[in-house]
């Protein structure tokens, strides 16, 4: 391993530079955070599973017998955590050499910066790839995560996004918030379920501010209050993830118990060694973590319509 030598650094070994720039760009950091439910993990990989309660209660005849119902497992989620590391290496003579500033510090930086990176952009993996049957996301009852055909206990089907595909506005807002409203659980009783926040990528920044910050209806000539905002559709407003891949999809996450969920198995951990043969300094950087999704209700989503 040669590492970074003075060959890659060859300006900064001579005087007169005015500037090293490059490296202190702001980045957009924890989004994954305003998805996501945190929680620990002590295992190679974790497992959730989803019971099937009862159906609705018959009525029982004066003598006659009672009824007895049973209760089944319906699917098991499954996290795999995966290991996330990177390092980088420094020469000896590239530390001795360097004129302007502490290469280590400099670069750990650097190696932060792409390790958070990479956190984001698996965050939103269920989002960008849960609209792809068999090769993208998968809930755990084998479908994929946005699916109007979620098979369940009782024989019916539970959809969590719209039957035709819709952009973000005023109706689909409202029409997903209906929907939502009418889940049931396994064996068809309904469940109160509202959304809590909406996700969308930078192109619907602005679209979202208006619906959901207006007092009066958008886009219209009429005069109406607005709905949404006056009932509190949404009622932690909304969240601007860089990191979803298409400009018109749009998602509600609700307040369905164990939905989307993100276990740190190890949290990010840096540590340097000096190598004796070559006198070279390493810096790594590691973490374990997964993300996923339990309960394909704790989130409804559209991937717009074009």
């Amino acid at each position: 391993m040669a590492g970074i030598s003075r060959a890659q650094l060859l300006k900064e070994l001579l005087p007169g530079l005015n500037a090293l720039f490059g490296l202190e760009y702001d980045k957009y950091e924890n989004e994954h955070a305003q998805c996501y439910d945190m929680e620990s993990s002590e295992r190679s990989f974790e497992e959730e599973t989803k019971l099937s309660g009862f159906g609705a209660a018959p009525v029982k005849k004066e003598g006659g017998a009672l009824a007895y119902d049973t209760a089944q497992e319906s699917f098991t989620q499954r996290y795999d955590h995966e290991t996330i590391a990177m390092g980088f290496s420094i020469t000896e003579e590239a530390v001795e050499d360097n004129l302007y500033d502490s290469l280590s510090t400099r670069y750990t930086k650097a190696l932060a910066r792409g390790m958070a990176y990479t956190k984001e952009v698996k965050g939103m993996v269920p989002f960008n790839t849960g609209f792809t049957a068999t090769t993208g996301y998968l809930s755990g009852d084998g479908d994929q995560l946005f699916s109007t055909s979620h098979s369940i206990v009782n024989g019916a089907d539970l959809s969590n996004r719209p039957a035709t595909a819709t952009d973000l506005n005023e109706t689909s807002i409202e029409d997903a918030a209906i929907q939502i409203s009418n889940w049931t659980d396994e064996r068809g009783l309904l469940i109160a379920a509202i959304p809590v926040k909406l996700i969308i990528p930078t192109n619907l920044q602005f679209v979202a501010t208006r619906l959901l910050k207006s007092e009066y209806r958008v886009e219209t000539a009429n005069n109406d209050i607005s709905a949404i905002v006056h009932n509190g559709t949404v009622r932690d407003g909304f969240t601007v993830n860089h990191y979803l891949t298409d400009t018109n999809a749009w998602f509600l996450k609700t307040d369905v118990p164990n939905g989307l969920k993100m276990f740190n198995r190890i949290p990010l951990a840096t540590s340097m060694d000096g190598d004796f043969d070559t006198g070279n300094a390493r810096y790594k950087a590691r973490e374990r973590y997964s993300f996923g999704v339990s309960d394909y209700l704790g989130i409804f989503g559209s991937p717009g319509s074009s």
